[in-house]
């Protein structure tokens, strides 16, 4: 086995391997910062892996605070909440600790943490991030505990507005954390099922952003080496969670994701969004049944795409109906349900999930047009769980 330690400047500086956690408090320093308010959600409040940073912080002499109010689909009250602890405590910089929630609230609230304006006016729209005032954004360091999300290396955070139950992508560049501290040893605890889940996530960041159209080879390049990490050490994962190689890989390929989505997503995260809007569900989860619903639904813009694909992943039969088998047996290895109603999700609210989807800015980078219709029918055939309904 080999776990190889590294210092990577793309896109952030990102600290990765077995140890790495040791180096936090240097991180925080060379960002300039002092007192961090530690963000995570309430889930890791008390887990060891938390405590442990904490306990090194201070001995290091950091000034170091906890906010973790904050909910598996963060809102804007979390963020709100935590805008008032960082100005009580006195804190010059972040660190978001934790899964996706974590580090989407951390960004946002170093973000809001010198704005005047509502978070809600900073949505990737056009230009809105020039509405923000770059000198109030504080510091970040970001320390990730499952490979999935890729927050670390983002640009962006994603906060439920509780008023309109919708997700909303707040972007600014600046909120691109300053160092990433990527220590595989800290995801070793997570259990199977949360794994999967995350792990299928970064695939699908992958595999949208290779789909999404126009010109970007570096993204297209990425996203398919993430690919071939994911579906080959993604099972080993999740059958040892131990196994330091697996986990190692696995937190480069969700870091990889997330730059490949630069170039976009597309209609998995456009349902997917609203779904765990509405219906409170885990993002990565439900990205993971949507997939091959989409997949059908775009079967003649990736035809091509999808050949290239199965020769990376050196699939028997390279073609979209080879790459279709191997996502569906993928995620049949790993325990993941083939419809949205295993999880809870039903189809009364169908058309508002395809408005919401149809809003969506993942929806623009979808390889063919979708509208409210199309998008609706995708989510319908994933709660029935029938692939021939979403063509």
């Amino acid at each position: 086995m080999t776990v190889l330690t590294a210092a990577w400047n793309y896109p952030t500086r990102i600290l990765h391997g077995p140890g790495r956690i040791a180096e936090l408090a240097q991180a925080c320093r060379t960002l300039g910062i002092s007192r961090p308010l530690l963000v995570t959600d309430a889930g890791l409040r008390e887990a060891a892996i938390t405590r442990e940073a904490l306990a090194a912080l201070a001995a290091d002499g950091m000034d170091v605070s906890v906010f973790a109010e904050v909910k598996p689909n963060p809102v804007g009250a979390n963020i709100e909440a935590g805008v008032a602890a960082y100005k009580a405590g006195g804190h010059d910089g972040v660190i978001a600790f934790g899964g996706g929630s974590g580090l989407d609230a951390g960004k946002a609230i170093a973000f809001m943490s010198g704005q005047t304006r509502p978070i809600w006016d900073f949505e990737d729209i056009g230009d809105w991030y020039t509405r923000a005032d770059p000198a109030g954004i504080a510091p970040i360091v970001a320390v990730p505990t499952t490979a999935g999300t890729g927050s670390e290396v983002g640009r962006a955070s994603v906060v439920v507005n509780e008023e309109t139950h919708e997700k909303k992508i707040i972007f600014h560049p600046r909120i691109m954390p300053g160092i990433v501290i990527a220590d595989p040893a800290l995801t070793v605890g997570l259990p199977p099922h949360v794994t999967a889940a995350t792990g299928m996530d970064a695939f699908t960041h992958c595999f949208e952003a290779y789909c999404a159209p126009g010109f970007h080879p570096q993204a297209d390049g990425i996203a398919l080496e993430g690919m071939r990490l994911i579906r080959d050490y993604l099972p080993r994962a999740y059958r040892d969670g131990g196994d330091m190689e697996a986990r190692s890989r696995m937190l480069a390929a969700a870091s990889m994701g997330a730059a490949a989505f630069q170039k976009g997503l597309g209609a998995v995260h456009a349902v997917s969004h609203p779904v765990g809007a509405l219906y409170d569900t885990h993002h990565g989860l439900t990205n993971a049944i949507v997939l091959p619903y989409v997949m059908v639904h775009n079967r003649a813009a990736i035809d091509d795409r999808m050949r290239h694909l199965g020769r990376v992943l050196d699939l028997a039969a390279p073609g979209f109906d080879g790459v279709l088998e191997a996502v569906l047996d993928m995620r049949a290895a790993l325990g993941i349900p083939h419809g949205l109603d295993a999880i809870g999700v039903d189809d009364e609210r169908a058309a508002e999930i395809g408005r919401f989807a149809e809003a969506d800015p993942s929806a623009g980078g979808n390889p063919v047009a979708v509208k409210a219709p199309a998008l609706e029918r995708i989510f319908r055939a994933a709660v029935a769980g029938s692939l021939g309904d979403a063509a």
